[in-house]
């Protein structure tokens, strides 16, 4: 495994949170930003092997491991306790953003206790980055399920409100050509105060053309703009925003600027040649054993995935219902993109939702080192930890799961990298 090393002349740098084993670190190098700080806390466990896993890649430089509200603590005291950085990034994990209220001035605003927005939203505050950079699941558009939008309309206006103009896109990583039908939605925050003054502010053309998702992924034209007023006080829209609603007026692109978002659904200029399953998988010779099916677990495979129907019992209620599930793929097709991988994919153990393939030798699970080509990291990443130590295949099959496709922070990276060089 080659050692990771910073760009020796990078064009800003990155202050990472939530990160896991290091994908928007990898992402940005090769967009030539340099990290210097980053946190990764899993909490309510002691053992914390994606923080090793991080440091083995690493190093312990400018690395913390501990909770992020501590952190946040610390920089409400001395502003200096984390670095100067260019870009603030982070998958941070989806949460309820509700309970939003106004304290006094010297407090300004804060949320629920534990939701980890608030914390996000405070370093923001804080050390005032040029650009932040997140991703998330696609749900967080249309959450929570009683008033759909309430959790990003929040997202959206707190941000807005510490000068930023925000864009967002859903993408799908196996239309930009790679080979995981991962579908994540990315964030870019950009202060205001270093747009270019004579720039006018055209809501379609940054979701479109001129904003920085919109270069990193193109879109065919015609897309039709919706505007969305969010000039309410944040605490209003945590009580009343979605309410009556089936569906999130928030579609898979768009921009938000003063008080207003504005949103299209876009259709992506998707990648002439498109990678599969197939290009990633390694010969049956450097397969574990332990990775085969026997012919005698086949059969409880196919069952998990086939289409069933299954009596399930209300925890609250005590009533009856039946959960309809349907067919999926078995074995996965190695000419199609691979499914999403999940935080279970490890284990022997059949399930509906990993992944199996069939070669010449038979029907067989992904190792941990397919899952990592799988999310562009290099070979062997999640092999060995900060003492250099085995770490074990489930916990790296879990790290993949929660991982991000690295092809992708690579595009939107070398488009910040442009931004930076500007101004």
């Amino acid at each position: 495994m080659a050692n990771f090393e910073e760009p020796s002349n990078p064009v800003g740098t990155v202050a990472e949170l939530f990160a896991g084993v290091g994908g928007f670190r990898v992402g940005l190098a090769r967009a030539n930003f340099a990290t210097v700080f980053s946190n990764q806390w899993e909490p309510s466990t002691k053992a914390q092997p994606a923080s090793s896993c991080y440091v083995a890649r690493f190093g312990p430089k400018g690395h913390s491991n501990e909770d992020i509200a501590e952190i946040v603590s610390r920089l409400k005291v001395d502003e200096n306790a984390l670095p100067e950085a260019d870009l603030l990034v982070g998958g941070f994990p989806c949460q309820d953003y509700s309970v939003a209220k106004s304290l006094n001035s010297s407090k300004g605003l804060e949320g629920k206790k534990g939701v980890l927005w608030w914390e996000i939203r405070s370093i923001v505050e804080i050390k005032k980055p040029k650009f932040v950079f997140l991703e998330n699941v696609d749900r967080l558009l249309k959450s929570p399920s009683s008033q759909r939008g309430r959790d990003f309309a929040i997202m959206l206006k707190t941000l807005g409100d510490l000068g930023y103009l925000v864009e967002w896109r859903v993408i799908n990583a196996a239309e930009i050509g790679f080979p995981q039908r991962r579908i994540r939605v990315f964030i870019i925050g950009r202060r205001v105060d270093t747009l270019d003054r004579d720039t006018n502010f055209s809501p379609g053309s940054v979701i479109c053309k001129s904003g920085v998702l919109a270069r990193a992924f193109p879109v065919l034209p015609g897309a039709r703009v919706t505007e969305i007023d969010l000039s309410s006080p944040p605490e209003d829209l945590s009580l009343n925003f979605g309410k009556g609603l089936k569906i999130s007026p928030f579609l898979n692109a768009g921009t938000y600027f003063n008080g207003k978002a504005y949103t299209a659904r876009v259709e992506t200029v998707e990648a002439a040649k498109k990678m599969t399953l197939g290009d990633i998988v390694i010969p049956d010779s450097e397969v574990p054993e332990s990775y085969w099916i026997p012919e005698s677990r086949i059969s409880d495979w196919e069952y998990l995935k086939g289409a069933k129907t299954i009596q399930r019992v209300h925890k609250e209620s005590g009533a009856s219902f039946n959960y309809s599930e349907g067919k999926m793929a078995f074995p996965d097709l190695l000419t199609n993109p691979a499914r999403t991988i999940i935080t279970g994919e490890g284990g022997a153990a059949p399930s509906r939702f990993k992944h199996v393939i069939r070669t010449e030798k038979g029907y067989r699970r992904l190792t941990p080192l397919e899952l990592e080509r799988l999310n562009g990291f290099p070979d062997n990443w999640t092999k060995l930890d900060a003492n250099a130590e085995q770490i074990s295949d489930i916990k790296r099959a879990f790290f993949m799961g929660n991982a991000l496709v690295v092809g992708l922070i690579e595009r939107v990276g070398k488009i910040l990298a442009h931004e930076l060089s500007r101004s």
